[in-house]
């Protein structure tokens, strides 16, 4: 349960990440660093390895604890974008060609990101239009609520579409640990407790 929490912890600090784009118009750098990292860490032999070490998820576990405590401290719009995300993952997993496309793609830029590292503008243009070009197509669409300002910004929509593309290699990462939607009906505390465990170790 505890790698199924951490895996979580990434989808949920990449739409955290998303929002903060969409409504200001730009993002905390570390904790989107640790995301987009994510997709090009190929042979990572642990899911903590996944993120280079669970510290880089502190953002992430602490709001998995918030959604999953529910009341003041959950986001509604967030676990719709969540919930999108985990669809749209099952769909794209299904379609073979995308992902080969996908894992391609991610190939080439990885060049790019050994060079200039995961958040140069250029490595996020291109994986937004990775994104774009095989995962928006299968839907569903994630709704992103926001500024229309910053999001009529196609560089700021790259950057979204990027964030999102890490936020469905977390969900492919939970789906592979064993992780369904019973997760959330019936372990909600175990989760809650994985998450807490992982925050204390951090600290």
């Amino acid at each position: 349960m505890k790698d199924r929490a951490l895996a979580l912890a990434g989808l949920l600090q990449a739409l955290q990440l998303v929002q903060q784009m969409a409504q200001t118009g730009q993002s905390e750098a570390k904790p989107l660093a640790a995301c987009i990292d994510s997709l090009f860490r190929f042979d990572a032999e642990t899911p903590e390895a996944v993120f280079d070490g669970a510290a880089k998820l502190e953002p992430g576990l602490q709001r998995l604890v918030g959604q999953l405590q529910g009341g003041a401290g959950r986001d509604a719009a967030l676990t719709r974008m969540a919930m999108t995300v985990l669809h749209l993952e099952r769909r794209f997993i299904g379609q073979h060609a995308a992902v080969d496309a996908v894992h391609t793609g991610l190939e080439e830029i990885a060049r790019q990101q050994v060079h200039w590292g995961p958040t140069h503008p250029t490595v996020l243009a291109r994986l937004g239009e990775l994104y774009a070009k095989e995962l928006s197509p299968i839907g569903p669409r994630v709704l992103v609520q926001g500024n229309p300002v910053y999001l009529g910004q196609p560089d700021l929509v790259g950057e979204v579409r990027a964030t999102l593309l890490a936020a469905i290699r977390a969900a492919v990462l939970w789906r592979q640990l064993g992780g369904s939607y019973w997760d959330f009906a019936f372990s909600r505390g175990a989760l809650t407790a994985a998450a807490r465990e992982w925050l204390d170790s951090i600290r």
